[in-house]
């Protein structure tokens, strides 16, 4: 290991590009639906022996080095994680296809500037020393913090994730979240570089030992805080979660729109079990994101459909695009991409609007809209001008069901902003819609980031996807009820009870500011002492 680490820190030119390159490829089986840990040991080890190859200066040419190499780290890490969203940009070939090196190519290229960043970070607070671990673990996961909320964030496959897979290690996020998990997972994957690189023998065990020894506290604790009892359910609460498994280009065609209602009507009044006859066992039904190729509101004939499928006090909480045409003669009206409940008559009770919408999937931004619509640029969702914002973060009113915090698709990502301001929601409702992606890592990556903001929040999560995954999730990340991706079917199931307040809902990232700032001052400390560190 010592003669490996050597030559990687003596690694120059294309050959340390390379090396960085494939550490963050590496790095990405350690998301889901991979999930190996170890992986992110063998992206993280050599990063940290790459670093110790720019010497023991702190110019802003080592600095420009460091964070050239965290740029070829995070482009191999995004483009091995997320080039599943080319899938996206062939629904539609012959309007999107020309595109596509935009969203595989181009987006990681951009997202790799933040671990360019915490690299660069990473190499202010350098030392020869053990401590330099945490200066990675410091510096990385400031830029992924970053990440997830500059430019409306994009905190997919976080590198706390790999450690938020795992029922027993995701317990950590009721107090750390996900950005906290995140300073854990690089500082435990990335101790054993100093094996090969400790001057004395302390300094080349004991970070492992202490690497080895936190994950096996994160695992016991896990194990002591998840009990082995269900979780006590709401009493008259009898779920029906209906994955209809629709393709995209049947979903979205208004010609096929019958066929689309039959598939929903069919799943939600089937026999799914002695116990559950059909629709008439049931008390709340849920459809997924954007059921139907057509305005839900303006569709007296489906609004009939439903009425004449649910049974007195039965309730379908559904996706559903909707139009507000305004209130003045001749005002352009706006589309939202929305939950919608709807009554046993028909009538529509309540209705949320997704507040956080996807850059270029749902809307344009405005700074760069015309240009990019001059260049044949436009939303996947074929919606005149994209959808708007909804204007706040509100609960849904449910009847029979304690007050409901609901997330559309990629709002589910979004560790802490989930819930909205206020009274405590008794549950999380994710719809969505990840036909776009197929049968990749895509779709099984939003399901895991998901279930994790159960666990963040204490509160159960009901998830309805078109294609999957489809889930009933109790407070711990346990799923009570799930359907796989790729087939049509229904989940009957109860509705877990809310835990209390998690520390993480108590206090938010504080945890996180705090391990971040110890794990710096730690760093700097050890580089105060290292006489060999300078700015020459």
């Amino acid at each position: 290991m010592t003669a490996l680490a050597h030559r990687v820190v003596l690694a120059w030119g294309w050959r340390r590009a390379l090396i960085a390159v494939l550490a963050g490829a590496t790095g990405a089986l350690a998301m889901p639906p991979f999930g190996v840990f170890a992986a992110l040991v063998v992206a993280l080890v050599p990063s940290v022996w790459l670093l110790d190859g720019l010497g023991s200066r702190s110019d802003a040419r080592t600095l420009a080095s460091a964070a050239w190499i965290g740029w070829l780290f995070g482009f191999g890490y995004h483009l091995a994680g997320l080039w599943w969203l080319g899938a996206a940009f062939l629904i539609e070939a012959e309007r999107f296809a020309w595109a596509m090196p935009l969203g595989v190519v181009a987006l990681p290229a951009v997202l790799a500037l933040f671990s360019a960043l915490g690299f660069a970070l990473a190499r202010l607070l350098w030392s020869r020393g053990a401590w330099r671990i945490l200066a990675l673990a410091a510096g990385l996961a400031a830029a992924e913090w970053l990440r997830g909320h500059l430019f409306t964030g994009f905190p997919w496959n976080a590198l706390g994730m790999a450690l938020g897979q795992d029922v027993r290690t995701m317990q950590a996020a009721a107090l750390l979240g996900l950005w906290g998990l995140g300073v854990l997972a690089v500082a435990i994957a990335a101790a054993p570089a100093t094996i090969a690189t400790g001057r004395t023998p302390a300094a080349r065990l004991v970070p492992s030992v202490a690497a080895a020894t936190a994950f096996a506290a994160l695992f016991a604790a896990g194990l002591w805080r998840v009990p082995a009892a269900p979780v006590p359910e709401i009493p008259g609460v009898a779920l029906r979660v209906v994955q209809p498994n629709l393709p995209q280009t049947i979903k979205n065609d208004p010609a096929r729109a019958e066929e689309v209602m039959r598939a929903y009507l069919r799943l939600s009044d089937r026999a799914a079990s002695p116990e559950r006859a059909g629709i008439r066992d049931v008390t709340h039904v849920v459809w997924p994101e954007s059921a139907f190729p057509f305005l839900l509101h303006r569709e007296p004939r489906a609004l009939a459909q439903i009425a004449a499928l649910l049974p007195p006090g039965t309730v379908l909480v559904t996706g559903a695009a909707r139009l507000d045409e305004g209130w003045l003669p001749g005002e352009e009206g706006v589309f939202y991409n929305s939950i919608q409940v709807l009554g046993d008559d028909g009538t529509i009770l309540d209705t949320y609007d997704k507040v956080h919408l996807v850059p270029f999937g749902e809307y344009l931004p405005r700074a760069f809209a015309w240009v990019l619509e001059t260049v044949g640029l436009r939303t996947f969702v074929d919606v005149p001008g994209g959808f708007a914002a909804g204007t706040e973060r509100r609960a849904l009113s449910v009847p029979g069901l304690p007050e409901i915090a609901p997330a559309i698709c990629y709002e589910a990502v979004f560790p802490g902003a989930v819930t909205p301001a206020g009274t405590r929601p008794g549950a999380l409702l994710n719809v969505t819609n990840d036909a776009w992606f197929g049968d990749t890592p895509g779709p099984r990556q939003h399901f895991a980031q998901a279930r994790l903001r159960a666990v963040e929040e204490g509160l159960p999560l009901v998830r309805a996807a078109n294609t999957g995954i489809s889930a009933v999730i109790d407070p711990y990340g346990r799923p009570i009820g799930r359907l796989p991706l790729g087939v049509a079917g229904t989940i009957d199931s109860g509705l877990p009870r809310a835990l209390e307040p998690t520390l993480y809902v108590r206090f938010g990232d504080g945890a996180f500011a705090i391990l971040l700032l110890t794990c710096a001052a730690a760093a700097l400390l050890q580089r105060a002492r290292d006489p060999r560190v300078g700015t020459a």
